[in-house]
């Protein structure tokens, strides 16, 4: 294995590490602001799920390694500076505790290192344009299966006591959770498998028409992954636990049930999507289903700015680096 190589499996395996630790919030921020969770626990309930979660499927690791660019005509440098862009977006919107897309920031990254390094032709547009429509849709989707859900429960449960039914729905959230890290495992573990999987072809050790996920790159992110899910993203999981909306266990129930259904579903056709923006576009669909100044859209709004904004910040970031990496080598 090559040096420039052994460079990206190390970047690839870090952002899965900043992955875990920036979305750990996605999967038990909900459950720890309604104190259905104890913290240390949903942790580490949430590590071990992440892990498992994927292996579930590489369809997404196939759309990423596939989809979005000509993986035969990618540079190794390339591939590593994607990962760099998308790096340094994780790390300032962690410190910052804004409930950013990783999602956003490695197709970004990637689409900026690309066009820099072989121009616009290099690009599959089909492909980005089918990722980011899945981008787009799955936090309305979210939302509007959060609302659906809240108000068939409220429904269900109109005659219970309020107290019987947070203990009940406490008991609860310990399982919805755990669907929740599952599925941010079949999801988000995919995309360093993909970007692995294209410097794999771009070394010329795989053949681009049979791209597939080696064994050694499942179990490799899926640590890397779990390792960075147990350490937590406490700044994140305050934003989404706590200053989106208040919450009830059954509200946090419904809105992990909810976004869990969307990434499920979203792995399973191979798209790679946010379960940041799910969970969010969820949980505002649970408080919208009370009314809508439940929501702390004042929140939401730094949200929402922070995503129209991953994109095409870290595509300027990967096409400086890369273009400046080119043009140093050609000096």
């Amino acid at each position: 294995m090559s040096s420039s190589l052994v460079l990206i499996v190390v970047l690839a395996l870090f952002f899965d590490y900043l992955n875990g630790m920036h979305d750990a919030a996605n999967a038990i921020a909900t459950g720890i602001s309604t104190r259905a969770l104890s913290p240390r626990w949903a942790v580490l309930m949430a590590a071990c799920l992440n892990f498992l979660g994927a292996f579930l499927s590489t369809a997404v690791a196939k759309t990423i390694g596939g989809d979005i660019a000509d993986a035969s005509l990618v540079h190794s440098s390339t591939v590593a500076v994607a990962l760099v862009a998308a790096i340094l977006w994780n790390i300032l919107t962690w410190a910052q505790g804004i409930p950013s897309s990783s999602s956003h920031a490695l197709v970004g990254g990637v689409i900026g290192a690309v066009v820099a390094s072989n121009g616009l032709a290099a690009l599959k547009f089909e492909g980005i344009f089918r990722i980011v429509k899945a981008l787009v849709v799955s936090p309305a989707v979210g939302f509007g299966l959060g609302f659906a859900i809240m108000v068939g429960l409220m429904w269900i449960f109109r005659r219970s006591a309020p107290g019987k039914l947070n203990r009940r729905f406490r008991v609860m959230q310990w399982f919805s959770a755990g669907f929740l890290a599952l599925s941010h495992g079949s999801n988000d573990a995919q995309k360093s498998m993909g970007l692995i999987a294209m410097a794999l072809v771009s070394a010329g050790l795989m053949d681009p028409h049979h791209m597939y996920v080696p064994l050694w790159t499942k179990i490799a992110c899926a640590l890397a992954m779990a390792i960075g899910t147990s350490t937590g993203g406490w700044r994140i999981i305050k934003t989404m636990g706590s200053k989106m909306i208040k919450l009830q266990p059954i509200n946090g129930f419904a809105a992990e049930i909810a976004s869990s259904a969307v990434i499920l579903t979203a792995s399973r056709l191979g798209l790679p999507v946010s379960t940041t923006h799910c969970i969010s576009g969820s949980i505002m669909g649970v408080g919208s289903s009370k009314r809508l100044s439940a929501v702390r859209w004042g929140v939401a709004r730094q949200m929402t700015v922070a995503w129209v904004f991953t994109i095409p910040s870290t595509a300027l970031v990967g096409y400086l680096l890369e273009a400046g990496f080119v043009h140093l080598t050609r000096h």
